[in-house]
């Protein structure tokens, strides 16, 4: 386990909450599925499961933490 620090979050369209981090140790962003939508049909949204750097590029938003 390492230590992150939370850079944003955003709702997808699917309903689904998804997180953005960044991780201390090895300085690198991560995305996260926070929290799965209850009508969401992708198999591939997992909750505290990593999306894809290629599947984050695609829909995310810049919702800032405070």
């Amino acid at each position: 386990m390492s230590l992150v620090r939370l850079l944003g979050f955003r709702t997808l369209t699917c309903g689904c909450v998804s997180g953005r981090y960044w991780e201390i140790a090895v300085r690198r962003e991560v995305q996260y599925i926070e929290e799965k939508g209850v009508s969401c049909a992708d198999i591939g949204h997992q909750r505290n499961q990593p999306i894809s750097p290629a599947r984050a590029a695609h829909g995310f938003g810049a919702t800032r933490a405070s």
